[in-house]
């Protein structure tokens, strides 16, 4: 068995502009993303997402395209789908950085080996270490009070029972935030706060007793990427749980963060890693450490959220006391899959089915533009 084709579509959607993003790493009104078909000789397709976002990896949909059709397809092609391994290592080999379009790659040869095995993409992974329903926090973006506290009753309103409020603009306006969406929202609530890299040290010094009277329960990325020694001292002035996103992109970032004690959680998912089985590497060697995972998000649509899900399910030491982002088909007004995501009871549920359990209609994208 062979791979015969790879297959890249263009997809694009705005974002609900009453949801719409916006954070101390910028605005996502619209989502420029791909869909990859890895087609085998026997008639059988993995899919997956790149869901590449310049300002957050570098990457872009004109560029993944390329990369993918001239530099990772030719190392596909007649190779065996089930060694996602070594195809993983190839694509390292020939291309830097670019996580998020070689894990599109990756998750594709993911869905494609457990279609041809005919097992649960999770069941490659180990198999599920919890319930097929993974509780979510909402993402609030960085509005105004009155406009921060809306979403999150609208997150109460849909189920959800743990939000976070995007902060690192200003401090003072970022505390009158995180204020109203308590207010709004109650103390059985859950609410993190994530600053995208925004703060300074002394930013989130004069942050952390308002937040900490706001029974904040994480705060995500508080310093600029890679300030490992920053975090280290701020975790020392909070009993607030420090939580590191864009800092930790690989298996060495994930190992220079434990080693300076600079975080409590790790936040994981396939796009920033590489792919899932990087994310999975990830998560063993902060479970290795003592320390738990959430899973992140860059808004995903049912198919890219659908791989996560597998993840979440198989991933050791995933974070019990704060929700996880799975959480992009809620800010879309439409889905390209077969089988849209479901959301119950606070939590997305893992599809049923071989592979990923969801196939995006690729007729129906080229319909769409």
């Amino acid at each position: 068995m062979k791979i015969a084709s790879v297959e890249v579509s263009a997809v694009s959607q705005v974002v609900n502009p009453k949801l719409a993003i916006v954070s101390a790493a910028g605005k996502h009104p619209e989502s420029h993303y791909l869909i990859v078909s890895i087609h085998n000789d026997e008639g059988q397709t993995g899919q997956a997402e790149a869901t590449v976002v310049p300002g957050w990896s570098g990457e872009s949909q004109t560029g993944a395209q390329h990369f993918i059709r001239e530099l990772l397809s030719p190392l596909l092609i007649g190779k065996d789908p089930l060694h996602i391994q070594a195809l993983a290592d190839s694509m390292d080999r020939v291309l830097i950085g670019n996580p998020f379009t070689k894990a599109a790659i990756e998750m594709a040869l993911v869905d494609l080996a457990a279609k041809i095995l005919e097992v649960p993409a999770h069941i490659l992974l180990g198999g599920p270490r919890r319930p097929l329903a993974i509780p979510l926090k909402f993402s609030i973006g960085a509005f105004s009070p009155s406009e921060a506290a809306r979403v999150a009753t609208h997150a109460a309103t849909i189920g959800l029972k743990s939000a976070k409020v995007k902060v690192g603009l200003d401090v003072a306006g970022d505390i009158a935030r995180v204020e109203a969406v308590r207010e709004a929202v109650g103390n059985d609530f859950k609410v993190a706060v994530d600053a995208n890299s925004g703060w300074t040290e002394s930013d989130a010094v004069r942050a952390l007793p308002s937040l900490e009277k706001l029974a904040v329960n994480a705060l995500e990325q508080p310093l600029r990427r890679g300030d490992f020694r920053g975090c280290a001292r701020l975790r020392k002035r909070t009993s607030i749980p420090i939580m590191l996103d864009e800092s930790v992109f690989t298996r060495q970032h994930a190992l220079e963060a434990i080693n300076a004690e600079a975080c409590d959680l790790i936040s994981i998912y396939p796009g920033k890693n590489g792919g899932i089985l990087r994310s999975l590497e990830i998560a063993q060697i902060a479970a290795a450490a003592g320390l738990q995972c959430t899973i992140g998000s860059n808004l995903e649509m049912d198919l890219g959220t659908a791989a996560m899900l597998h993840l979440a399910v198989a991933v050791p030491a995933l974070a019990t006391e704060v929700g996880h982002d799975i959480i992009g088909p809620l800010y879309y007004e439409r889905s390209f899959t077969n089988t849209p995501i479901r959301y119950a009871n606070g939590c997305a549920i893992v599809p049923e089915g071989n592979g990923f359990g969801v196939e995006t209609e690729v007729p129906k994208l080229a319909r769409s533009k």
